[in-house]
């Protein structure tokens, strides 16, 4: 049996730096590279180009950011596009999209479903039901089944 038991001088490895459970955040995230850029889609809308402001909102989703703040202000952006459409231009928006992009979409129509403003359920029930018809009921478990959210 060795005599000296009770010293540590032998660990030279810290263990606790392999353990799984163990979560550090490597990166820090810039708040003006998360979410849609704002004033870009404002331009869009403002010309009248709204599929590019679809796309444009669309193209950076703060999903991996912690940050409810650039969550929220996404969301926004998001919503101020989403209404900002013709009810005859959502069909044509929605079936541009690939499988990722109505599951995104359907992601912030169900965050709008949380929080609802003047009008905004109406038209975000036209959204859903134009995303439902393209992803049909694999999108929606898919999102309601996600852990990131948007």
């Amino acid at each position: 049996m060795a005599k000296n038991t009770l010293s540590s001088r032998f660990r030279k490895v810290d263990i606790d730096e392999f353990d799984d459970n163990k979560f550090v955040d490597d990166h820090d995230e810039a708040a003006e590279q998360q979410g849609p850029d704002t004033t870009e889609v404002d331009d869009l809308i403002r010309q009248g180009k709204m599929m590019s402001a679809f796309r444009a909102v669309l193209r950076n989703p703060p999903i991996n950011s912690k940050s409810p703040a650039i969550k929220e202000r996404a969301q926004l952006v998001v919503m101020k596009v989403l209404t900002s459409f013709r009810s005859s231009d959502i069909e044509p928006a929605v079936k541009s999209l690939d499988r990722d992009g109505v599951d995104l979409l359907m992601k912030y129509i169900y965050r709008g479903f949380e929080k609802p403003s003047d009008n905004s359920s109406a038209i975000l029930l036209h959204w859903h039901e134009k995303a439902f018809a393209a992803g049909g009921l694999g999108s929606i478990v898919r999102v309601m089944t996600s852990r990131k959210t948007v």
